[in-house]
C-alpha cells in the first residue's frame, strides 16, 4: 500500500507540473511584470546584458533569503560584468518590497502572482491549493537566448555558479556542469 500511495504522489507531482520547459538555445520567453515597486518589467528591458532570471517558491522562506541575499551579496560582480539579476516568484508586489526592505536587495523581484510566466519557463508547481515555482534558474544571453538552465539550485552556491557560468561564456567557454 506504500509503494502504491508514493506511486501516486509522485505520478501527481509531475503531473501538476504546468507547462514545458524551454529549451538551452532557445529564445528567452518573454515576461511582462511589476516588481517590488510597482513598475513593470519585460524581457527587451535586459537585451544587450547578461540576465540571470532566478525563480523562487518563496519570500522570506530559509532557502530563498540564503539564495536572494547571495545574489545581494554579488550584486557588483554581476554589475561589473554587465549582468542583471531578476528574482521571480507567484508572491505578489507588496510580499516582494517587504522582502526587498527587510533583505535590503539590489536587484528587481517579479510577482508573477497568476503564476503565468513561472508556467511558461516550466518551473510552476500546483500543491494541492497552493501554486509555487520550484527553485531553476535559467541565464540569458545578451541576444536573449537561453544558455544555461539550472534545474538543481543550491541556494548556498548558486550565485558563484551563474556568475562562474557567465565569465566562462563570455570568454567564449563552456558553461560548468549542473
Amino acid at each position: 500500500m506504500r509503494i502504491l500511495l508514493s506511486f501516486l504522489i509522485l505520478a501527481t507531482a509531475s503531473i501538476a507540473h504546468a507547462g514545458g520547459t524551454p529549451e538551452v538555445g532557445a529564445t528567452a520567453p518573454d515576461f511582462r511584470l511589476q516588481d517590488q515597486n510597482g513598475d513593470w518589467h519585460q524581457l527587451s528591458d535586459y537585451q544587450g546584458k547578461w540576465l540571470a532570471v532566478y525563480f523562487y517558491p518563496k519570500d522570506d522562506t530559509p532557502g530563498c533569503t540564503t539564495e536572494a541575499c547571495n545574489f545581494r551579496d554579488n550584486i557588483y560582480a554581476f554589475k561589473a560584468i554587465g549582468a542583471e539579476v531578476v528574482g521571480i516568484s507567484v508572491d505578489d508586489v507588496d510580499s516582494h518590497k517587504e522582502f526587498e526592505e527587510k533583505y535590503k536587495l539590489p536587484f528587481t523581484l517579479l510577482a508573477d502572482s497568476g503564476g503565468e510566466v513561472s508556467k511558461t519557463y516550466g518551473v510552476l508547481r500546483d500543491y494541492k491549493l497552493m501554486k509555487i515555482a520550484d527553485r531553476q534558474s535559467f541565464l540569458v544571453n545578451p541576444e536573449g537566448v537561453i544558455v544555461k538552465h539550472y534545474e538543481d539550485v543550491d541556494p548556498e552556491t548558486h550565485t558563484q555558479n551563474v556568475l562562474a557560468d557567465i565569465e566562462n561564456l563570455s570568454a567564449g567557454e563552456p558553461a560548468t556542469a549542473g
